[in-house]
């Protein structure tokens, strides 16, 4: 079984009660909205991921201000051609706040919207688990850095 570890850094912005979120559509064409952010490039610093993946994401300059948490998730899932691999997931949240830039949606990449929503409807969207999770992680701030809503699977 091949084992696949992927490295992703995401940022939590919040602005006058709304959180920026893009969509992201999966391979199947659902679409669900998640923090902006996305995987490492070998050899790339964290806080440069998040700040390369909110810009490609949602045209914003953002500039991490607080390291909130950790994430991990884990799932068994079918490799090309069939063979059966174990995924590792490894979510590195930062608090971010824009400044510059302005908004657009991405185009050719894994969203394709990017829009602030209030806080409060948030429960009421279609979303992946990290989106709660880093919500949870901005407002509980825990020391170690890890959300009680951890184990939480994006499908």
């Amino acid at each position: 079984m091949r084992q696949d570890l992927r490295v992703a850094a995401y940022a939590v912005c919040v602005r006058d009660g709304e959180v920026l979120l893009a969509r992201w559509v999966a391979r199947d064409g659902t679409k669900r909205w998640t923090l902006p952010g996305g995987g490492m490039d070998h050899g790339e610093e964290p806080v440069r991921t998040v700040v390369r993946e909110v810009e490609e994401e949602t045209g914003y300059l953002a500039e991490p201000t607080a390291l909130l948490g950790i994430d991990s998730v884990r799932a068994k899932r079918l490799r090309r051609f069939r063979a059966p691999g174990d995924f590792q997931g490894l979510r590195i949240v930062y608090e971010a706040r824009i400044t510059g830039g302005e908004l657009r949606d991405e185009t050719g990449g894994s969203t394709d919207r990017a829009a602030w929503h209030p806080l409060d409807t948030v429960p009421g969207l279609p979303r992946v688990a990290l989106v709660d999770i880093g919500l949870d992680l901005w407002r509980e701030r825990p020391p170690a850095g890890r959300s009680r809503l951890a184990g939480q699977t994006d499908d």
